[in-house]
């Protein structure tokens, strides 16, 4: 089935009032969704528009990258957006030979994304990310973004629910962890939406939610970033514990910072702000001695 026949499926969905799923494009496509690739193919074309239109930029045109396009469900939309230069990277080789068939415009890279070299395929410039990323690696495809973050002004797509809220918790919050500082030291993160098992084929186990990330002003954090990676992962490894006791491995047993009342307080109450001068002290003091 061509790109065109999916008109068929607006105009009806405009009559009926209703989201419509592409059953019969599923069919038509043979294309397996393979549990050890998180894959859960989206079918509602309505879904994939809201998604398609999560990304923001500045510019009149931008590169945007597509991670696990799958059957194309999100790719089309992307395509018919004249703004969107865009590439689509995908795995599975199934997946690959239905979107050169039936998406031949698509610029499409077989390979892994996790794999990929970002200043290879853009030696220069800004790009976005978009997808309905794989659960299984979602975390992962966000820790490559930050490699990449001042070059990727927009990031969205649709993840697990657990995974969206934690990405957007705020402090004093069960969900707030790893992911939710060392993402908002950079970005600024919108939980846009939540999205029910029924529009996936197969239904995964869990609801899903579509997030976006937009680039803050921070060019710099006021510390040692590595450091400040390093303080954040191993404060949160041990999250019920107060930061003087999971801390205690990076200064030393007996060590009087550790009593200091930045310490006293467990790590789901520490703002950015605050790990990156907690993140200071414990440079310092790693100096002075």
């Amino acid at each position: 089935m061509q790109l065109q026949s999916y008109g068929f499926f607006r105009k009806y969905a405009k009559k009926s009032n209703q989201s419509i799923y592409i059953w019969t494009i599923t069919r038509m496509q043979q294309v397996r969704a393979k549990k050890a690739l998180g894959q859960h193919f989206l079918r509602d074309l309505g879904v994939a528009q809201q998604i398609a239109d999560s990304l923001v930029f500045s510019s009149d045109r931008m590169r945007v990258l597509e991670v696990g396009p799958g059957t194309g469900v999100l790719t089309q939309f992307l395509l018919r957006n004249p703004h969107i230069e865009l590439t689509a990277v995908e795995l599975d080789r199934e997946s690959v030979d239905y979107l050169i068939v039936n998406f031949p415009e698509l610029h499409l890279i077989q390979g892994d994304f996790l794999r990929l070299d970002l200043n290879v395929l853009y030696p220069q410039g800004e790009f976005c990310i978009i997808g309905n990323y794989p659960y299984n690696i979602s975390s992962q495809i966000f820790f490559k973004v930050l490699d990449y973050k001042d070059r990727i002004p927009c990031c969205s797509g649709m993840i697990q629910k657990e995974v969206a809220e934690r990405l957007a918790a705020r402090p004093e919050s069960k969900a707030y962890g790893i992911l939710s500082v060392l993402m908002q030291a950079w970005y600024n993160i919108e939980y846009l939406f939540t999205v029910h098992e029924h529009v996936f084929d197969p239904p995964p186990k869990v609801k899903s939610a579509v997030v976006r990330f937009t680039r803050n002003k921070r060019t710099q954090l006021p510390c040692n970033e590595t450091l400040f990676r390093q303080v954040v992962k191993t404060a949160f490894n041990q999250r019920r514990k107060q930061m003087r006791n999971s801390l205690m491995p990076l200064l030393g047993k007996g060590n009087p910072l550790l009593e200091t009342e930045l310490f006293k307080k467990r790590p789901e109450q520490l703002s950015v702000e605050e790990f990156t001068s907690l993140t200071n002290l414990i440079e310092q003091n790693l100096c002075q001695n």
